[in-house]
């Protein structure tokens, strides 16, 4: 039985190594915790019940070697659904054979292996799938994403950060340019909480009734508008979702990925908080992308939402983390 003690912070085995060499000198413990290191999320260390003893190193590779085939998590390559369009790829997870050897060597826990595990991407990613519509993030990936499309003022925007902060969420906040035209402060402050914006186009229109030249400016003019603020964006979202294959294109030749979504609150008819949660619980899942506004029905619902979220094992994080193939390490922890 798998017994995790932690996801490690290092930023090379050599050097956890060369400390722990230095403990069996000085005498000072060492435990997996002990060196701070920005993180790198690589490496995880498990220990589990293979003991081993002097006498039996002569047979650790083996050991080791044995066991990665039972840990290995093959990846899950991204594609195009007939469904929900383009779906990202997940990366499996594998044991470092060569630095779990090593670390077993020197006996960092005596008489355990630690298996040092590392990601492995999948052979097709999302950027492999071409211009192509998103709605959903990969369905084994434990975590959702609120995306909050902002178009019109900023009355309940301060409440929905007040709560984000209060339970440590980053949303992605999709901008309409006119809005941010006029509300730059406020993004500003969105940006510096931590939160992701990107682009909602300028002046929601339909983009399925405009030319191409239209959905070039109503994109690119928000675009500058992210761009002054410091913001390398990458997504898109459509106004109310409305778009045809030449929208696609257009926000494929500025590289951002067109986003829709998996829920819908719907809050933009008043339906109340209680309304939004319970159907949020019946249909939230590993992947789900959540839309909503600043609108009083979602700044009342989303303190319920996030707990019913990670009441369910999921983490939230922004559109980018979710569609990234990265696993999340919480819940590998977890598993």
């Amino acid at each position: 039985m798998l017994s995790t003690i932690g996801i490690q912070a290092i930023p090379s085995i050599s050097s956890y190594v060369d400390a722990v060499k230095s403990s069996y000198t000085s005498g000072a413990a060492v435990g997996p915790f002990d060196i701070q290191e920005k993180a790198v999320p690589v490496f995880a260390l498990a220990q589990d019940s293979h003991n081993f003893s002097a006498d039996a190193k002569p047979g650790l590779l083996e050991t080791i070697q044995e066991e990665a085939e039972n840990r290995k998590i093959a990846p899950i390559n991204a594609k195009v659904d007939p469904v929900w369009k383009a779906i990202p790829g997940y990366n499996g997870l594998e044991v470092d054979v060569e630095e779990t050897f090593k670390l077993a060597q020197h006996r960092i826990v005596p008489g355990n292996i630690q298996y040092v595990m590392k990601e492995t991407p999948p052979s097709i990613q999302l950027e492999d799938l071409g211009p192509t519509p998103i709605y959903k993030g990969n369905p084994k990936k434990p975590m959702v994403s609120l995306m909050i499309n902002v178009a019109w003022g900023d009355e309940y925007l301060v409440k929905m950060l007040d709560i984000l902060r209060k339970e440590n969420v980053h949303a992605t906040f999709f901008l309409d340019g006119m809005w941010l035209s006029k509300h730059a402060d406020m993004a500003k402050q969105i940006l510096k909480e931590g939160h992701e914006l990107s682009n909602h186009a300028y002046s929601h229109k339909d983009m399925r009734n405009i030319s191409r030249a239209k959905a070039t400016e109503e994109i690119g003019k928000t675009e500058t508008l992210l761009k002054q603020l410091g913001v390398e964006n990458k997504l898109f979202a459509p106004p109310s979702g409305y778009y045809k294959e030449e929208t696609v294109q257009v926000a494929a030749e500025y590289k951002l990925k067109t986003i829709l979504w998996t829920f819908d609150t719907i809050d933009w008819k008043n339906p109340g908080a209680d309304r939004i949660l319970s159907r949020f619980n019946k249909n939230v899942e590993p992947g789900t992308l959540v839309l909503m506004h600043p609108t009083a029905s979602s700044s009342e619902a989303l303190e319920g939402m996030i707990k019913i979220a990670k009441n369910k094992g999921l983490t939230l994080g922004t559109v980018s983390e979710l569609l990234s193939p990265n696993r999340v390490q919480v819940a590998d922890l977890q598993s």
